[in-house]
C-alpha cells in the first residue's frame, strides 16, 4: 500500500505537532504532506525542522477545501488519507486502512474519539437516504480514499467554506463510490480545553442549501431537508432565549442570517449545477486550477 497522508493546517502549530507525532509512530512509512494556510504562528519553521514530513505546501487561501486539493495535487500515493491538524491517529488506524483497501473499498473512514472534560465521546456510522440516493457521511478529519475515487469526484469543492466533506459524500454516492466504516480506522481529538466555537448560521445554511441544490436540483425533498434543519436550530436557539442564556435579539439575528444563507446558497447551488453537469458536480474542484501553492518544500529526494 503506497499511502500518502495530507494534513491541512492553519495556525495550529502545537496540535499539528502532536498529530505528526502520531503519524510518525503509527504510520512511519507513509508519505506525509502538510498543507499550510497563511499561518502566523511559526508552523512553517516547526514543520521544516522535522525529519518525518515528506513535503510542505504553503497556500494563501484560508479555505480547508483548497488545502485538501493542494494536498491531493502534491501527494504521490495511490491511497490518499486526510487527517485533521488536531487529531491523532490511533494504533489500529494503519492496519484498519490496509485491511479495508485490500478488500477493494473506495473510501474508508472511522470514529473520531473526542476527549472531553466528562470523559470520551465517540461516533457511529452516519447514513441518510436523499432523493433515493444512499449517502454515507465521513469526517473530513479522518478519511482515506483510493486515488481513483478522489479523482473521480474531482477532489473537494472550493466554493464551500464549510461542509466540504459532506458535499463530497453526496457526490461519491452519485458516482457509486462506496464509503466503508471501520472501527479500526480511528483517531482521537482532545477537546478538554475547548470553550466552544460560535457558529455562523449564515455560513452553515449557505453551505447546506448550496450542496443540496447543486447535488439534487431544486427538489421538494431538498427544500424540506433544509427547512427541517433550520426549524430544529431555531428551536434550540429559542430554548436558549427562554432560559436566559441568549437575548431575543440574538434569536432574531440568527433567523435573518439563516434565511439569507438559504437564499444565497440555493442560487449559487443552481448556478454550480449548471456549470458542471457531469456526475462529479464539482465546478470548483481539483482540476479547476493549478496555482494553489505559493511555496513548496520537498524533502522526498533529500
Amino acid at each position: 500500500m503506497n499511502l500518502s497522508v495530507v494534513v491541512p493546517t492553519l495556525n495550529g502549530r502545537d496540535p499539528l505537532r502532536a498529530s505528526l507525532d502520531a503519524l510518525s509512530r503509527h504510520a512511519p512509512d507513509a508519505e506525509v504532506v502538510v498543507v499550510n494556510g497563511p499561518s502566523a504562528d511559526g508552523t512553517t519553521g516547526m514543520v521544516c525542522e522535522r525529519d518525518d514530513v515528506s513535503a510542505l505546501v504553503e497556500i494563501s487561501d484560508r479555505n480547508l477545501n483548497v488545502a485538501r486539493n493542494a494536498g491531493i495535487a502534491e501527494a504521490t500515493g495511490d491511497i490518499i488519507a486526510f487527517v485533521g491538524q488536531d487529531v491523532a491517529i490511533e494504533a489500529s488506524w494503519h492496519d484498519g486502512v490496509e485491511q479495508a483497501i485490500s478488500n477493494g473499498v473506495n473510501v474508508v473512514t472511522g470514529p473520531v474519539h473526542r476527549l472531553v472534560k466528562a470523559g470520551m465521546t465517540t461516533e457511529t456510522v452516519e447514513t441518510r437516504t436523499i432523493a433515493g440516493r444512499d449517502v454515507t457521511y465521513f469526517s473530513g478529519q479522518n478519511a482515506v480514499f483510493t486515488r481513483e475515487a478522489i479523482e473521480t469526484v474531482d477532489g473537494f469543492d472550493e466554493t464551500l467554506q464549510t461542509g466540504g466533506a459532506r458535499d463530497c459524500a453526496h457526490r461519491l454516492a452519485n458516482l457509486d463510490q462506496s464509503v466503508t466504516w471501520s472501527p479500526m480506522v480511528s483517531v482521537s481529538l482532545d477537546e478538554r480545553d475547548d470553550e466552544g466555537i460560535e457558529r455562523d448560521w449564515g455560513v452553515k445554511y449557505r453551505s447546506l442549501a448550496y450542496r443540496m441544490t447543486k447535488n439534487y436540483g431544486p427538489r421538494l425533498t431538498v427544500f424540506r431537508r433544509t427547512i427541517q434543519d433550520a426549524v430544529a436550530d431555531a428551536r434550540e436557539a429559542g430554548r436558549d432565549v427562554a432560559s436566559g442564556d441568549a437575548e431575543p435579539s440574538f434569536w432574531a439575528s440568527c433567523g435573518k442570517r439563516v434565511c439569507k444563507g438559504i437564499a444565497i446558497g440555493t442560487k449559487d447551488g443552481a448556478l454550480a449545477r449548471i456549470r458542471d453537469r457531469s456526475d462529479a458536480r464539482n465546478p470548483a474542484g481539483l482540476s479547476s486550477r493549478a496555482n494553489r501553492a505559493v511555496e513548496r518544500y520537498d524533502w522526498r529526494d533529500a
